[in-house]
């Protein structure tokens, strides 16, 4: 490709209380507290116990990890300054599974309509754009980009506990997230018009209430000329976040190649896709997993290398090949967030560990997070060395 495609970011934080490690219903005070002090504008999600950030247009890695350092540390310290705790965590380790709903009218009526998925929908994503040239494009690269989501799930599972236990999956998020009628992974579609007379239908027809509920885990954007790409926990870690982006980025440039050299993405059943992802979901990147194309069993270490063998001319082509070298061989040495979150347990057979460490490892340098070091000061986690400086 001549040119290089720009890509944004887009987070989703769990806020807790201190002492409890329980979510509470702060995100609105949380987003006015980054306004009126940092000037800073973050979203609210549908919870209360969550916010979301979002960086800009970026066109390198290196833009996308000082946005990300930026907002974390902006939502981290507008959360201390109200007595809670920042979590980049995708589903709550301690607590109840409902929250309340944000008051913004949208989301009251999705409350209404689906009743209580809504309220369990404490979960946190990160979601990748990318710049496509045009919408029948999109669609096309979606139909290629679905053949490794569940790869790219477990590049940042990050959600073993939930309500207090572990659940034996590595993304639970992805579990909870199963359950809406229009989610997971796509069908293939032959064109923009087909895929959207199918997203006419799911709307008309109340599975979704609008085109911004088609929840697929990759999808054409609604509103920005991007191929959006859903599928991933939150990650514990900037840097893990910028794997996830530069890995995406690569994936849907590589499409873009592909279908305009005319190349048609297969057309795997969405029930094999779904046992791919259900299997991602469970075992992570340190288990086994489904390679939809062969249709077998495989280390899922081992089709991460495949991703980034398929995807390393767009890595070599914009110089971001040695940085997910440089942080999936950390991955290796350290495990996924969900690895780590497993290693803290042990440590205390504690959740209030666990909470501990990923408060610590929001913002944490990779030389950090493996030892698992960090120090509390009034019940607030604050990572050793303090806040990074460093970009890529």
């Amino acid at each position: 490709m001549n040119a290089i495609l720009s890509l944004g970011v887009e987070e989703e934080f769990l806020l807790v209380d201190p002492r409890t490690g329980e979510p509470v219903p702060r995100g609105p005070d949380v987003v006015r507290r980054a306004r009126e002090q940092f000037g800073v504008e973050f979203d609210l999600e549908l919870t209360a116990a969550q916010l979301e950030t979002k960086t800009t247009v970026c066109h390198d890695l290196a833009e996308v990890r000082r946005q990300l350092l930026g907002a974390r540390f902006i939502a981290a310290q507008s959360a201390r300054q109200l007595g809670c705790l920042l979590l980049a965590v995708a589903v709550p380790p301690i607590g109840a599974s409902k929250m309340p709903i944000n008051s913004d009218d949208r989301y009251r009526q999705i409350a209404d309509d689906y009743g209580r998925l809504a309220v369990e929908q404490v979960i946190c994503g990160c979601h990748v754009h990318v710049s496509v040239p045009n919408r029948e494009i999109a669609v096309q690269v979606c139909n290629h980009v679905r053949l490794w989501l569940p790869v790219l799930g477990m590049v940042t599972a990050n959600s073993p506990f939930a309500h207090g236990r572990d659940t034996g999956y590595a993304s639970w998020r992805s579990m909870v997230w199963s359950r809406w009628p229009v989610s997971g992974p796509p069908p293939w579609f032959s064109s923009a018009q087909h895929y959207d007379e199918v997203c006419d239908s799911l709307v008309a027809t109340g599975a979704a209430r609008d085109l911004k509920m088609i929840y697929w885990d990759v999808r054409p954007s609604s509103h920005l000329p991007t191929v959006e790409v859903r599928v991933a926990d939150v990650a514990a870690t900037v840097d893990e976040a910028v794997l996830l982006a530069a890995v995406t980025r690569a994936l849907v440039a590589t499409a873009v190649c592909d279908v305009r050299r005319g190349l048609v993405a297969s057309n795997v059943p969405v029930e094999l896709l779904r046992f791919a992802a259900w299997k991602a979901a469970r075992e992570g990147l340190r288990g086994q997993a489904f390679d939809v194309m062969s249709g077998r069993l495989l280390p899922a270490r081992l089709l991460m290398d495949r991703l980034v063998s398929r995807v390393r001319d767009q890595l070599v082509a914009v110089g971001d090949l040695r940085l997910v070298q440089n942080i999936l061989s950390v991955v290796d040495r350290c495990g996924d967030g969900a690895t780590r979150q497993r290693k803290a347990f042990g440590v205390a057979r504690s959740l209030h560990n666990v909470v501990d460490q990923l408060a610590a490892e929001i913002m944490a340098e990779p030389t950090e997070y493996p030892c698992a070091m960090f120090r509390t000061t009034a019940g607030l986690a604050h990572p050793v060395g303090g806040h990074p400086q460093s970009a890529c």
